[in-house]
């Protein structure tokens, strides 16, 4: 199951992220910025711990469709600058479709 993280930008964050999973005693398959996924479905109970504990780290459990592509574009341009050596030698609205998986179309709407 995948979870998506709003102001999810360093390595402290998903240590932070790692660390309320476990709490919680959820096991990841995958922690990175501004996305997880889990081994569980996770409960209402748990999301809602999970989504407080998260809060008081400064971070916040994404549900709402728009909002979650906005950040994975927003992650893909932070990781491209702080986070790549990678030369970008092509269209940058290519590039966020191809790191994405979404045609352009999709994502400018």
């Amino acid at each position: 199951m995948k979870l998506y993280i709003k102001y999810m930008v360093s390595t402290r964050c998903k240590i932070a992220v790692k660390d309320e999973l476990k709490k919680l005693g959820l096991h990841f398959i995958m922690v990175d910025l501004g996305v997880i996924e889990i081994m569980e479905t996770i409960t209402n109970e748990k999301r809602l711990l999970l989504k407080q504990g998260l809060q008081h780290s400064g971070l916040e459990l994404m549900d709402d469709k728009k909002a979650i592509l906005i950040e994975q574009i927003k992650n893909t341009i932070v990781q491209l600058i702080h986070h790549s050596e990678e030369v970008l030698k092509i269209n940058f609205s290519n590039y966020l479709a191809e790191k994405l998986e979404l045609n352009y179309t999709f994502k400018s709407k």
